[in-house]
């Protein structure tokens, strides 16, 4: 059976810019064939400027074994320089399609044409589980839409028969062996088949431990779906956390060490005031919120929330590229910010909190690949963090503490600290107790880095400091300055700038920490 819909305006979600169409009906009691399968298929159209999501609602009976879903549109050429058509899919159980609700069963965006959930098993994105009765939605999600608008067809199958068990999920341990107090490397943004990425966990997980990584965050596209997947593939070598990109169309935010199977919902844009709801819900699941590629170039990445909900913020994601640049100037303003009058970067207190003073404290930066498929490379770049033992409470402190540095593998390391008087010192996202006018000694110690690169010191004042590294070998640098003049200090490690530095930009970053903060609060 076929049907043309009509579409008609509804606040189904609760989100921003929702349509729902007419309700997809199917046999009932003995009008079924036990045993069999009955398929549905729906064709309509939706207009530029077409609302964020459209439902189409599916009356499942009794007895349904499977439902399997798969769908097409139209892709008309375009004048150079307009948007195309991209849709998005994924489905809502009989719990409804309330913002935040219980009822969401899986989400692959543009990534796949079909999908089946049943007790038993699903396609990667989705949700194993019983097929319950009742209205189910399968959501649509058009990103862009041409100007001729878009085509749409949506096929909906139910396959009768015994329903089966549901596995219960396996997920990660929550701590791997380590190495006590030191030094982690990892990366908090990857994908899978469980989103849109090529490799399956087992691949991530290989190429996390060929980058000499310690921990791995799974963080796909408005799914929980690969929390679950990992099962064999941590170790004492290896620890993994559950996390969720959660991908608006104002932007995307990393869900980071979340509780295993804790789903985030992404169906709001800055305009709609959710976000702070849906941070608080991040944080109550023990994770951390980090905007991902602020600045990224692709439709709806660049992100409009602002900062202010933020336990950290990506500023360098996968290989380095202008707009990282762009973050990381941006995220330079937010240092100076929390040193103006009133509040020197309080250390310590928790995100969004007001620190000594009034001010608020001060933003920790990370880095991570965002790798999705070969050749993307797993850990480049990488977080380091200082962590008191390999587990996901430690790493998160870690990370919301500012204790770590980015790199672009890890071949590269360095140890940065700032030292007073009276054997007073501080590392990586501390403070040094000094006065304002006392002397102090930052230094700078490399290895791995590549010939040519060079040492900066930033500091609220902006570039104080540059020198080139040895050709090969460690380096060490060394700086003096006080607090009165330098009310924090950073350390960048830039590779030789591309044309021999003719244009003035500085080239691409090898390294990154996050600031000591210097002179008393």
């Amino acid at each position: 059976m076929q049907r043309r819909d009509v579409l008609r305006l509804s606040a189904v979600a609760g989100a921003t810019g929702a349509l729902t169409l007419g309700t997809v009906t199917f046999a009932r009691g003995e009008e079924r064939d036990v045993g069999g399968q009955e398929t549905r298929k729906v064709t309509g159209h939706l207009p530029t400027g077409a609302p964020d999501f459209v439902y189409l609602p599916v009356e499942v009976p009794r007895g349904v074994r499977e439902i399997a879903v798969s769908y097409t549109y139209d892709k008309p050429a375009v004048p150079p320089g307009t948007q195309g058509n991209a849709c998005d899919i994924g489905i809502f159980d009989e719990r409804g399609t309330d913002l935040g609700g219980r009822g969401f069963r899986g989400w692959s965006g543009g990534f796949r044409t079909e999908f089946a959930i049943s007790a038993e098993e699903a396609t990667p994105a989705y949700l194993a589980g019983p097929i319950r009765p009742g209205i189910w939605h399968v959501v649509l999600g058009p990103y862009t839409v041409a100007p001729q608008g878009m085509n749409y067809e949506v096929t909906i199958t139910l396959r009768y028969g015994e329903p089966g068990r549901t596995p219960k999920p396996v997920y990660p341990p929550q701590r791997a062996r380590g190495r006590g107090r030191a030094w982690y490397r990892g990366d908090c943004h990857l994908h899978t088949v469980h989103s849109d990425g090529r490799r399956t966990p087992a691949e991530v997980a290989a190429a996390a431990r060929a980058a000499g990584l310690d921990f791995i965050t799974t963080t796909e596209h408005n799914t929980s779906s690969g929390h679950g997947a990992w099962d064999g593939l941590w170790g004492d070598d290896l620890l993994i956390l559950a996390g969720e990109e959660v991908t608006t169309r104002n932007g995307h935010v990393v869900a980071l060490g979340t509780d295993a199977g804790t789903f985030i919902d992404w169906r709001y844009r800055a305009r709609d005031n959710a976000f702070g709801r849906f941070s608080r819900k991040i944080r109550e699941a023990g994770g951390l919120v980090v905007p991902a590629h602020p600045h990224a170039t692709c439709v709806g990445c660049n992100w409009k929330f602002g900062l202010n909900a933020a336990d950290a913020v990506e500023v360098w994601n996968g290989p380095y590229t202008p707009d990282d640049e762009v973050t990381i100037a941006e995220w330079d303003n937010t240092l100076v910010a929390t040193v103006r009058a009133g509040s020197r970067g309080s250390v310590g207190v928790p995100a969004g909190e007001p620190g000594e003073g009034g001010g608020r404290r001060w933003l920790p930066a990370m880095g991570n690949s965002d790798a999705h498929r070969e050749p993307q490379v797993v850990g480049h770049p990488q977080t380091v963090v200082l962590a008191d033992d390999l587990s996901r409470s430690a790493i998160l402190e870690g990370i919301r503490a500012g204790r770590s540095w980015i790199a672009e593998s890890s071949s590269l390391n360095l140890s940065f600290s700032a030292a007073g008087g009276r054997g007073r010192h501080a590392g990586i996202g501390e403070r040094l107790m000094v006065d304002r006018d006392e002397e102090v000694t930052v230094r700078l110690e490399v290895s791995g880095a590549a010939p040519g690169c060079s040492a900066r010191f930033i500091t609220d004042q902006g570039l104080l400091y540059s020198t080139e590294l040895p050709a090969s070998g460690p380096g060490t640098v060394e700086w003096r300055t006080t607090p009165q003049y330098a009310a924090y200090v950073r350390a960048e490690i830039r590779h030789r700038p591309a044309g021999g530095g003719t244009s003035g930009l500085p080239g691409a970053m090898a390294a990154l920490t996050n600031p000591i903060f210097l002179g008393r609060e």
